[in-house]
């Protein structure tokens, strides 16, 4: 059965608009974006700021203070005030690969405590690739919803699952090719919705959406939202 899933636009609507940036998030919004997917870094001086990557012309962003970064790059703060109206899945980044791979889970805290002075607290989903983050994040505040990204899920399947359903978390994000009907059926019996991402062509969304995936991330949110106006 085909169902209308949630559109998120990820990076904001990101093949119209530079990706990350409050026209990109505003843009999202107009062109009928449910959520929107950004990424949250620390500066040096500890802002949170809002940037995919972890190098900024091959300089760790890490190593900037805020008030050194390009005007395209917003705060955090911003970036919400700019999603008003739509949901936000905020991407904590923190890789073991990279220079900003954040142990001491200090981004986590920061962002939680960010979250608690907003009257939009609950328009809020937590994810990260990184499982301690999204661990901390409950444990700081287990009212904020909180969900996994993976490109494969680890086998089995069952007890992947079953053991973040146990954590607390209420979401999965996978990979589209990790996207299964079986994958969506455990993950549903669970109460956890399955977001997938990035899903940009037409024909996969649909397919994608006969498997019951809860939401489709795409760079394009006006090509799904007139792709899902079909099913009205």
């Amino acid at each position: 059965m085909t169902v209308r899933p949630l559109i998120v636009a990820h990076r904001g609507a990101s093949k119209a608009a530079r990706e990350n940036t409050l026209e990109a998030f505003r843009l999202a919004r107009e062109l009928g974006a449910g959520m929107v997917e950004l990424d949250v870094r620390r500066t040096r001086d500890g802002a949170l700021v809002v940037h995919h990557d972890a190098r900024i012309a091959e300089r760790p962003l890490i190593e900037h203070d805020a008030a050194d970064l390009p005007s395209y790059i917003p705060t955090l703060v911003g970036a919400l005030d700019a999603c008003h109206g739509m949901d936000v899945n905020v991407e904590i980044k923190s890789d073991r690969s990279e220079p900003d791979y954040d142990a001491s889970q200090r981004v986590a805290a920061d962002v939680v405590d960010l979250l608690r002075t907003r009257a939009d607290h609950d328009r809020m989903l937590i994810s990260s690739f990184d499982r301690d983050t999204i661990n901390a994040v409950r444990t700081l505040d287990p009212s904020l919803r909180t969900g996994y990204l993976f490109v494969l899920p680890s086998l089995p399947l069952d007890e992947f699952m079953q053991s973040l359903s146990a954590e607390g978390h209420v979401a999965i994000h996978p990979h589209r090719r990790a996207v299964t009907a079986e994958l969506c059926d455990v993950a549903h019996e669970l109460g956890l919705a399955v977001n997938v991402w990035t899903v940009d062509d037409p024909a996969e969304m649909r397919v994608l959406s006969e498997r019951r995936v809860d939401a489709i991330i795409t760079n394009v949110p006006d090509v799904a939202v007139e792709e899902f106006a079909r099913l009205t």
